[in-house]
């Protein structure tokens, strides 16, 4: 078995590698050219050093690579993930969005990203990996990992693939070459065959060289049959689907088996992913994949198709022979200048002697003065530049040349051209960036690819109680627990929400004191159950996002400022500078009303003084009506005593007064009834 498997993984490679030939010795040629300047051939590089001419390398092709190449690192696509059926919510595919995140992050997959789009564009394809890891030295946890694939020419794709992002790959292999003292420090108690054994006399090129021997991952993709079940949960009503493997190896199952029953049952196929780990001699290992994609990632340059054969070109391929024609143009006007013949002096006879050495050596130094005999001095022949100029015109022919065939022009590069107008500048540049364009959409591709691996393999390494973390796009940190409930909190307090504990009449309950009976909210995040599918959005950076908002809402601001208490809060979120963050809050608070919790504590404390007061003032109030009330009383009591005495008084001055009137009358009367006496005076004697 083990050597049909062996025989089976060398036929894959052989034909993996010649029909991979023609495009890695092209990407060979095109990187050694743009990168190494190797520009001239040999044989006439050799003879001009020989003959002493220059041979001048200008290379101007790394401009354009580099303009591509930071392009697409300023506008790197984002995977961004969307639930699909009905196991799958919106809440969980934003934990899977920051998990990815994370995964990025903590595996420098921007590194992985730029190393292979550069690979695309300088040779015509690149490569990255989704592998795994443990997310600590101290703990079983597996994390996924993007790393970079530093050289491309290690790994040999499947010549049957078709698709754009090479999703279709059934067959994969990554090469490295050891020497006989690293194969054993690190295959040496896997490997079975000794490097002197006989086995490997019939081991041929590339599998061993004298020194050398090649260890190759043979990546296989297989078309398996799977037993799936549907059970429905007598508990619920509830439909779930198991696979025969999954309850084979499920520990949790035979708990929940008793509340299923069994449906119906069908084979469907299912992909099956395996690792082996061989050399030409035997196979080391064999690692089972749990997901059902190779994971090993092309980003393409410029693909093609010719009678069902692939080509993959980089962006400076077809601009070889102008840069050729440039540099050679180039060293002819140097020559032409700089390895012309002196112009000569023309005088009469005689008239160089008085000064016969300082004329020798006119044209190579500088004197301050020449003599000279005779009437007429010496006439300098005009210097002869026609051919230099013509050379430098048809190097400035071959640099527009190499422009035209990336299309790529001045204004693309940063330099000036010939348009003045900003419009027009932008313009150019945009017809520079549609050119090269697909550079940009196949990276694109590529991280669509990737995603579809990560949303494949997230169910089957995350698939236990664990809290992780998860990235936000603004570069924000949370915690999650994924596939086990946890109580949600409340996002402006952290602290745990609740919600009322629902009647049969769907009212509320209230307990015995009649306060409403209430529940902790629970959540879920179960990573193992539902479907997702992605997108992926390319732009600008996150960073450069926020630095072109903040531009632009300040202009907004200056030209219409009365937006500014609703702008103000979003403007404070995109700036960067310490403390922005906490400014935003704060306007954000100030603008919709809601006050920071330092000044809400401030006013409640206010209002509890407040009150305090307030009870104080009352009681002060009815300690002083009290006392006006009785002041009132007294003041009432004074004033009817008065009233009482005056009526008194009255009353007796009235009785003395009708008394003397009686008085007066009873005398009145008397004297009316009184019996007159006259008497009689007699005279004086």
């Amino acid at each position: 078995m083990a050597d049909d498997i062996l025989k089976e993984a060398k036929d894959a490679f052989t034909e993996a590698a010649d029909a991979a030939d023609h495009n890695r010795a092209t990407a060979i040629d095109d990187i050694r050219f743009a990168r190494l300047n190797e520009q001239w051939p040999p044989n006439i590089l050799s003879q001009r050093e020989r003959d002493g001419r220059p041979s001048l390398t200008i290379n101007k092709l790394p401009a354009f690579i580099r303009q591509v190449v930071n392009d697409a690192r300023m506008n790197k696509p984002s995977i961004k993930v969307h639930p699909v059926d009905s196991g799958a919510d919106p809440e969980t595919a934003e934990v899977i969005n920051g998990l990815i995140r994370n995964i990025e992050y903590t595996s420098s997959a921007d590194v992985a990203y730029d190393t292979g789009v550069e690979c695309a564009v300088t040779g015509g394809f690149g490569y990255w990996r989704v592998g795994l890891d443990y997310a600590f030295d101290d703990t079983f946890d597996m994390d996924i990992m993007i790393k970079r694939v530093i050289n491309p020419f290690s790994i040999y794709g499947d010549p049957y693939s078709t698709e754009a992002d090479s999703s279709d790959w059934n067959t994969a292999f990554v090469v490295d070459r050891l020497t006989k003292a690293q194969f054993k420090a690190q295959y040496g108690n896997a490997a079975t065959v000794d490097w002197d054994d006989d086995a490997w006399s019939t081991v041929a090129e590339p599998w061993r060289s004298e020194n050398e021997v090649m260890v190759a991952e043979w990546w296989k993709r297989d078309e398996v049959d799977r037993t799936i079940i549907l059970f429905q949960d007598i508990r619920d009503g509830s439909f779930q689907v198991y696979s025969k493997d999954q309850i084979e190896k499920d520990e949790d199952f035979a708990a929940v088996q008793q509340f299923l029953e069994h449906k119906q049952e069908r084979v469907t196929k299912a992909i099956k992913v395996t690792q082996y780990i061989m050399t030409g001699a035997e196979v080391l290992e064999k690692n089972d994949w749990a997901g059902r994609y190779i994971p090993i990632v092309p980003v393409y340059g410029d693909e093609f198709d010719v009678q069902g054969k692939r080509f993959f070109r980089s962006l400076i391929h077809n601009a070889k022979d102008a840069q050729r024609t440039f540099n050679y143009w180039r060293s002819a006007a140097t020559e032409l200048v700089a390895l012309a013949p002196r112009v000569p002096f023309i005088g009469p006879k005689g008239a160089f002697d008085s000064d016969i050495e300082r004329w020798q050596t006119a044209n190579t130094r500088s004197h301050a003065f020449l003599e000279y005999d005779g009437q007429q001095p010496p006439q300098r022949q005009p210097l002869d530049t026609g051919s230099a100029a013509g050379a430098l015109q048809e190097a400035l022919n071959a640099s527009d040349d190499m422009k035209a065939i990336v299309g790529m022009y001045d204004a693309s590069l940063g330099a000036r051209s010939n348009e003045t107008s900003g419009r027009a500048i932008l313009a150019r540049q945009r017809e520079g960036d549609i050119s090269t364009f697909h550079f940009t959409d196949n990276l694109a591709r590529a991280i669509r690819h990737t995603g579809r691996i990560l949303i494949d393999l997230i169910p089957h390494v995350y698939s236990a109680e664990r809290i992780i973390r998860v990235i936000g796009e603004d570069g924000s940190e949370d915690r999650k627990q994924i596939n086990a409930p946890y109580q949600v909190q409340d996002p402006k307090t952290g602290q745990p929400m609740q919600q009322p504990v629902m009647g049969p009449d769907g009212q509320p309950m209230q307990d015995e004191g009649g306060n409403p009976l209430m529940k902790p909210i629970m959540a879920l995040h179960d990573l193992t159950t539902g479907k997702y599918d992605l997108t992926v959005s390319t732009g600008p950076s996150f960073t450069t996002q926020r630095e072109e908002a903040a531009s632009q809402m300040t202009e907004m601001i200056r030209a219409f400022p009365a937006a500014a208490p609703i702008i103000g809060p979003e403007l404070a979120k995109n700036l960067d500078w310490p403390g922005a963050d906490k400014i935003a809050e704060k306007l954000d608070q100030m603008t919709s009303g809601q006050v920071p919790p330092q000044v809400q504590q401030q006013i409640e404390e206010g209002k509890q003084k407040l009150q305090q007061l307030s009870e104080e003032n009352q009681k002060l109030k009815q300690d002083q009506s009290d006392s006006m009330a009785k002041i009132e009383a007294d003041k009432q009591i004074a004033a009817a005593k008065i009233a009482a005495e005056k009526e008194i008084a009255l009353a007796k001055l009235a009785s003395e007064q009708e008394l003397e009137r009686y008085k007066a009358e009873l005398n009145a009367a008397a004297v009316a009834s009184r019996p007159v006496i006259q008497t009689q005076r007699f005279p004086e004697q």
